[in-house]
């Protein structure tokens, strides 16, 4: 501030003393009456007076731009100066407008930090669901292989009592042709021996498709197990989507009833797989011929229970039905007339259980071998529900009887005993009894009391009176 103000100071003084040796000069000139360049005198001092004012104009401007670099700059270079500016401020404007995109795209990039955040918990969260279904089916797959072992131990023995009841009739035929005398006593014992060797054979037979069953969940239990490290089983191989009892007399209503058991089945099929996933597509893949001959087979007047299973197993957020692909779930279904299989106190297994008593776990193992016979000579007769309802469904009465079997002072047979008559659409409803020499001496079910009128068949509409999934 200091040196513009001596600035401005020396310009003036400056000015003032050429001014006044200007016009002392012109004065002088003028005085003198000298002419220059062949001009008059007074034309000479006017050129005097503009030569100086032009001496003070230029030691003026020397002075400023000797001792101001910021004037020189404005006066020579003021052009580039503004457009140096105006390209500064373009630059300025780009660099704002690059500012506001890269915020925008950290925000945009935070919001998916964010989401990919909650997929990681959810993926974590599958995870341990899929950990624990894989110690679950490797403990089931256990138990299963060890009912395996025990059929297979008890067919072996079997075999081999059967060999020796073979050889103990070879033996008596022919000390039956050495002894006519006993000829009589010796038909009797022959026969008996081959009524037990027939018994013998029915129960080998019986634990051959027992063993077969066995095998066959072994290997479910084991797809099951190896389908946990793709990802969540959301469908089974032969689970069932849905089922429904029908009653119609003509294609129409059968084709309809169809239509709705197979809607029904593909929203449970979309549940499974995609669930919390709106889809409005049929995503289940069937056989029309198999569909026409189902429709012909229901539509003459039977009560039939209709079935809709998977014929494969698939995981959950199968690419076909999340996205828009072709319809992929595939399915097959079946219809049963719903007969009567079983009256109420048909026997379907027996177990035998020696004394002195075994040990709780060894007692569950055999009650669990039971029930298994139980549920596969079901299946073998015809009943398609897997629904099992054991005694009166209450755990007391299951721990009481337990209890019974412990404390009972001798070897027992215990028997599975249907409570009610069963229809092939099922539940299994069955009592247990515990027998000494024939005799029962106490029971855990509804049918431990006297025998109740056989049930009625509950009817049915022309129409699908129900479906179950």
């Amino acid at each position: 501030m200091v040196s513009g103000y001596v600035l401005i100071l020396a310009v003036l003084l400056l000015g003032g003393v050429i001014a006044t040796l200007g016009d002392r000069i012109g004065m002088r000139v003028g005085k003198a009456r000298l002419s220059l360049f062949n001009l008059r005198p007074r034309q000479t001092a006017t050129l005097v007076s503009i030569v100086t004012g032009g001496v003070i104009s230029a030691s003026t401007l020397a002075l400023l731009f000797g001792v101001s670099s910021q004037l020189r700059t404005g006066v020579f270079e003021l052009g580039e100066i503004q457009e140096d500016l105006e390209a500064a401020k373009v630059a300025l404007r780009q660099a704002q407008q690059t500012k506001d995109q890269i915020q925008a795209e950290l925000a945009e990039s935070l919001e998916e930090r964010e989401q990919a955040r909650k997929q990681l918990e959810s993926i974590n969260q599958s995870l341990r669901t899929a950990n624990a279904q894989e110690q679950s089916t490797r403990s089931q797959l256990q138990r299963t292989r060890q009912q395996l072992a025990s059929v297979s131990s008890q067919t072996q023995a079997l075999n081999e009592e059967i060999e020796q009841l073979q050889a103990e009739q070879r033996s008596l035929e022919q000390r039956q042709a050495e002894i006519s005398v006993q000829i009589t006593a010796r038909d009797r014992e022959i026969a008996q021996r081959d009524a037990e060797i027939l018994q013998r054979q029915r129960q080998l037979t019986q634990l051959e498709e027992q063993k077969q069953f066995l095998e066959k969940e072994v290997a479910d239990l084991e797809s099951q197990f190896e389908g946990l490290f793709r990802g969540n089983i959301a469908l089974g191989r032969n689970q069932e989507l849905v089922s429904g009892l029908v009653r119609v007399n003509t294609s129409a209503q059968a084709s309809q009833f169809i239509e709705q058991l197979l809607q029904e089945a593909n929203r449970v099929a979309i549940r499974q797989i995609a669930p919390g996933t709106l889809v409005n597509r049929f995503v289940l893949a069937t056989n029309s011929q198999e569909l026409e001959r189902l429709v012909t087979q229901i539509s003459d007047g039977q009560e039939y229970l209709v079935r809709v299973l998977s014929a494969a197993n698939y995981i959950s957020g199968e690419d076909c039905v999340v996205e828009a692909g072709a319809p992929c779930i595939q399915v097959f279904s079946y219809a049963v007339v719903n007969e009567l299989i079983y009256q109420r106190g048909d026997r379907l297994a027996t177990v035998d259980v020696p004394f002195p008593a075994l040990s709780d776990r060894q007692l569950v193992e055999r009650l669990n071998y039971l029930i298994s016979v139980a549920q596969f000579q079901a299946r073998q007769d015809g009943v398609v529900d897997d629904t099992l309802n054991i005694a009166d469904n209450r755990t007391e009465t299951f721990l009481a009887f337990l209890e019974a079997i412990k404390t009972y002072g001798g070897p027992l047979t215990i028997q599975a005993i249907t409570a009610r008559q069963i229809y092939a659409v099922g539940p299994l409803s069955l009592d247990l009894f515990a027998l000494d020499r024939d005799q029962v001496v106490f029971c855990a079910g509804d049918g431990c009391g006297p025998q109740q009128p056989a049930e009625e068949v509950p009817p049915t509409a022309p129409i699908p009176e129900r479906l179950s999934m």
